[in-house]
C-alpha cells in the first residue's frame, strides 16, 4: 500500500467516524486543504475548524470513492459525499487531489473541487 493511500484511507475512516480530531491529525502543520475556489485553511487546526461544524452536526457521513488513483505521494478521488442531517440525507459528487509529505507520509494538501451551485441547491439551506 502507497503512503497516499495508507494516510488517505485513515482520513476518510476519520471523516466517516464524525470524528475532526482524528481527521485533522492525518496533515502535516502547514498543510492546505480548500474547497475549490475558496482560499484553503491551514494546518490541522484550520483542517479542524472546516470539518467539524458538519462532522459534529451529522448523524451519519460517508465519503464514497468512486474511482481512486494513488501515486506515493499523490492521490486522485473521485467521491459521492453523503451526509444525514436532521433525519435527511444530502449527497454531493466531487472529485479531490492529495498531496502528501514524503517524509512524515502526512497529508500536505488537500483540494476538493465541487460544482458550488449544486452544493447551495442540496444543502446551502442547511450548512449555509
Amino acid at each position: 500500500m502507497t503512503p497516499a493511500r495508507e494516510v488517505v484511507e485513515r482520513f476518510l475512516a476519520a471523516v466517516g467516524a464524525g470524528d475532526p480530531d482524528a481527521a485533522a491529525a492525518c496533515f502535516t502543520p502547514d498543510a492546505t486543504y480548500a474547497n475549490m475556489p475558496h482560499p484553503p485553511v491551514i494546518g490541522p487546526a484550520g483542517v479542524r475548524g472546516l470539518l467539524a461544524p458538519i462532522l459534529d452536526r451529522a448523524e451519519y457521513v460517508e465519503w464514497e470513492i468512486v474511482t481512486a488513483s494513488y501515486a506515493p505521494t499523490r492521490a486522485w478521488l473521485e467521491r459521492v459525499d453523503r451526509f444525514r442531517i436532521d433525519g435527511r440525507e444530502y449527497v454531493i459528487e466531487c472529485n479531490g487531489v492529495v498531496e502528501i509529505d514524503p517524509e512524515s507520509g502526512l497529508i500536505s494538501a488537500f483540494r476538493d473541487y465541487v460544482d458550488l451551485g449544486v452544493w447551495r441547491a442540496r444543502l446551502g439551506d442547511v450548512l449555509g
